[in-house]
């Protein structure tokens, strides 16, 4: 059972004046609507202790000691991915016998939550330190300099892909319910690999990958759309090209085209999504897409174009004025996978 609402200050007060008045328990009940259990109690209170103020209430004492408390944050600060199991192992064998529930409760009260560990990059030494290096030599650029810069990356997108994980409001046993359901084939549908890039002031060209890229295709996508696009978005003179580093990016061949057609490449490190602002539009991309519930790849490669060009400048603006943030949050992670 719950326990009682307390009786305020004001109140305990009246009924201890009204008892000096003369006037009875059941009288003082009526005349302020309160129990006469709890009139008897607080009276017999005053004259025991002479106080009318509300004592605190005992509750049942805490399972884990402050001591075990600490024990416990201390482990999962350390190793995030310890089960309540395990804790409660530990709990159990330094003479403490909690269930998971109230392993579970203590964490939570203490600011803990169980989250689903987000994937990242595999990150050596050396890629934690070119993240570290490109914060440090671009956190001072100008928001001038990163508006010169044309951003590019290939994704894969799936016929269903954003489907899969759509969320419904439904009763409790009408979870099969065709309403409540998303229809769902092997390997999500079939799928396409897109090239795209963008700059400061928009999109550029979306072009699908057909069959197994190479140098020589990565080589024909730059000449019929990477060129393109930095005439359509007015890059003018002095912009910069981004790439990551594929071996087919970094190939003898493709760094001979680059500097044939007179196109500085910027230097970037490894394993770095995060630092792409691109990735932001894949995904603005894939929701757009999703939306639309395309049935066929044909409608799939249609309805990517569509969208990708749909997608306003003021979008791709906003990721660029704010890129020096990203170099901020490398930093601030020690050159680790961030946020972005």
């Amino acid at each position: 059972m719950g326990k009682t609402k307390e009786l305020s200050q004001d109140l305990r007060v009246r009924i201890v004046d009204l008892h000096k008045a003369g006037m009875g328990y059941k009288k003082i009940s009526k005349v302020l609507d309160v129990k006469v259990t709890t009139i008897g109690a607080i009276i017999r209170k005053f004259k025991e202790y002479n106080m009318t103020i509300n004592r605190p209430r005992p509750g049942a004492p805490k399972k884990i000691s402050p001591r075990g408390v600490a024990m416990m944050q201390r482990t999962v600060r350390n190793r995030p991915a310890t089960t309540r199991q395990e804790l409660a192992n530990d709990l159990k064998a330094a003479g403490t016998t909690v269930c998971k529930e109230t392993i579970g409760n203590t964490l939570r009260n203490n600011g803990f939550t169980s989250c689903s560990a987000r994937k990242v990059p595999l990150l050596k030494r050396a890629h934690v330190e070119a993240h570290l290096k490109y914060a440090n030599d671009h956190l001072k650029d100008e928001p001038s300099y990163w508006e010169k810069v044309l951003w590019s990356d290939e994704t894969k997108i799936e016929l269903f892909g954003l489907n899969s994980t759509r969320h419904v409001w439904r009763k409790k046993n009408a979870a099969y319910d065709p309403k409540n359901t998303v229809p769902t084939v092997k390997h999500g549908g079939g799928s396409i690999m897109f090239w795209g890039c963008f700059s400061a002031k928009g999109t550029g060209l979306l072009h699908r990958i057909t069959g197994k890229m190479d140098g020589a295709m990565y080589r024909t996508i730059l000449r019929d759309n990477l060129l393109p696009s930095a005439r359509d978005l007015k890059m003018g003179r002095g912009w910069v090209f981004q790439h990551d580093n594929d071996p087919k990016h970094t190939a003898k061949a493709t760094k001979d085209w680059l500097k044939k057609n007179h196109i500085k490449v910027m230097e970037w490190p490894s394993q770095s999504p995060d630092l792409n602002p691109i990735e932001n539009l894949w995904r603005e991309l894939k929701v757009r897409v999703a939306k639309r519930q395309p049935t066929n790849l044909h409608d799939l490669e249609r309805i990517c174009k569509e969208e990708w060009a749909k997608i306003p400048p003021g979008v791709c603006a906003k990721l660029v004025v704010n890129y020096n943030k990203r170099l901020t949050a490398v930093l601030a992670n020690k050159g680790f996978a961030t946020k972005y």
